[in-house]
C-alpha cells in the first residue's frame, strides 16, 4: 500500500508500506478521503511546532474516512462496504484522567500523526488503515468528503462545549481557517446571537461569511475596526482564538467584556497574554485541546442536516498529487479545506 510520509521540512515522500491486517477488536479500512489539518501543514512547513519536532519519518494524517473491508475477532455491528469516518483519538482508557472522563488529555495517547511522542504516532494518510472498531463511526447519508470533516468539526464542538453556555451569547472569531468557520457554525448551532469573524484574507472571511457569521472584518485592511467594540469595557461575551497569533488574542481580550470566556485554540506556540486586562476585567482563559466524545456527535449531526461543511471543502487532490495537495492547502487566498483522494 501507499502512505504519505513527512521526513523534514519540506520533504514529503508517497511510499509502499506493507498492509496491515485486523486484530481482535479491529477493523480494517480502505480509505477514501483524508483532509489536510494545520498540524499537517506545520510539519511539512516546518517541522512541526513549538516544542514539537520530528525527530523520525511519520506518515500525516488524521482527518479521514473510509471504506470497512474487513475486521478482526470480536468486533460486530460493521459489514464489508460500510462508510465510516475514524476518529484519530486513541485514549488507553486506563490512565488517571481516562479515569476522569478527560479522555482527550491521556497520559499514553495515540493520536494519529503526532510527533509529540517519541517513537512518534504514525498517522492515518496511508491506503489501508487498521483501526479500533470504536474508532469508526457509521457515516451512511453522508459522502466520503463530509464524513472526513468529523474530525475538525469534532474541534468546533468540543471548543463550543468548553466555552459554556451560548444562547443568545455574542462571539468573536479570530482566524477564519476551517477551524474558526466551522467554530461559526457550532456556534450559530448552540445558540450564538450575533458572531464576528476576523482574518487577514479575503478567502477566509468569504466562507465564515457562508458558515453565518454576521460580520467579517479583514484586519490586514482595517486593524483599528475593533476599536468600537472596545467600549465600556468590551462588547463580545466569548472569543475564539483559532490563529494563534499574539496580536489576535491581544486586540481579542480588549473587546471581551467583564466576565467573558476566551476560548485558545491557535497553536502558535507560547504567546504573550495582556494579564492586567485579564485580571482587571475578571475574564476565563481556557484552553480547548482536540476531542474525545464530540466524534460521534460529529458524524450524527453532518447525518441528520444539522451543520452542512460542504462548502468548506475547496480542492480534492489524487493521492499521487499529494505534495502538489499541500502546496495549495498552503495558499489561503485559494484554499480553504484541501483533501486527498486515497480511491
Amino acid at each position: 500500500m501507499q502512505a504519505i510520509v513527512i521526513h523534514e521540512a519540506g520533504d514529503l515522500r508517497i511510499e509502499t508500506r506493507e498492509t496491515p491486517e485486523p486484530g481482535p477488536g479491529e477493523v480494517l479500512v480502505q480509505l477514501a478521503v483524508g483532509g489536510i489539518c494545520g498540524s499537517d501543514l506545520h510539519y511539512y512547513n516546518h517541522g512541526g511546532f513549538g516544542p514539537v519536532r520530528l525527530k523520525e519519518p511519520m506518515i500525516l494524517g488524521h482527518e479521514v474516512s473510509g471504506h470497512v473491508v474487513g475486521s478482526g475477532s470480536g468486533v460486530e455491528g460493521f459489514t464489508d462496504g460500510d462508510l465510516v469516518a475514524v476518529s484519530p483519538s486513541r485514549p488507553c482508557g486506563t490512565c488517571s484522567y481516562c479515569g476522569e472522563g478527560l479522555r482527550n488529555q491521556c497520559l499514553n495517547m495515540r493520536f494519529y500523526g503526532s510527533a509529540m511522542p517519541f517513537p512518534h504516532i504514525q498517522g492515518a494518510f496511508r491506503q489501508m488503515l487498521v483501526a479500533d472498531a470504536g474508532q469508526c463511526v457509521k457515516a451512511d447519508g453522508i459522502s466520503a468528503a463530509e464524513a472526513a470533516m468529523a474530525e475538525p468539526l469534532s474541534v468546533g464542538l468540543h471548543a463550543t462545549r468548553r466555552a459554556g453556555e451560548m444562547l443568545g451569547k455574542r462571539v468573536l472569531v479570530t482566524g477564519c481557517g476551517p477551524i474558526g468557520s466551522l467554530l461559526i457554525l457550532a456556534a450559530r448551532r448552540a445558540g450564538a446571537a450575533e458572531i464576528v469573524a476576523t482574518d487577514l484574507a479575503p478567502n477566509a472571511l468569504a466562507h465564515a461569511a457562508r458558515a453565518g457569521a454576521d460580520r467579517t472584518i479583514n484586519v490586514a485592511e482595517q486593524p483599528d475596526s475593533l476599536a468600537a467594540y472596545s467600549e465600556n469595557k468590551g462588547y463580545f461575551d466569548v472569543l475564539f482564538e483559532c490563529s494563534g497569533a499574539p496580536q489576535a488574542l491581544a486586540s481579542g481580550i480588549a473587546v471581551v467584556r467583564p466576565r467573558g470566556v476566551i476560548m485558545q485554540l491557535g497553536l502558535g506556540g507560547d504567546m504573550q497574554v495582556p494579564m492586567m486586562q485579564l485580571t482587571a476585567k475578571e475574564l476565563d482563559l481556557r484552553g480547548s485541546f482536540r476531542f474525545h466524545e464530540e466524534f460521534a456527535v460529529a458524524v450524527e449531526m453532518m447525518r441528520k442536516g444539522l451543520i452542512d461543511v460542504k462548502p468548506l471543502i475547496t480542492q480534492t487532490e489524487s493521492l499521487e498529487n499529494a505534495v502538489a495537495a499541500f502546496r495549495t492547502a498552503n495558499d489561503r487566498s485559494q484554499a480553504m479545506k484541501v483533501q486527498i483522494a486515497f480511491s
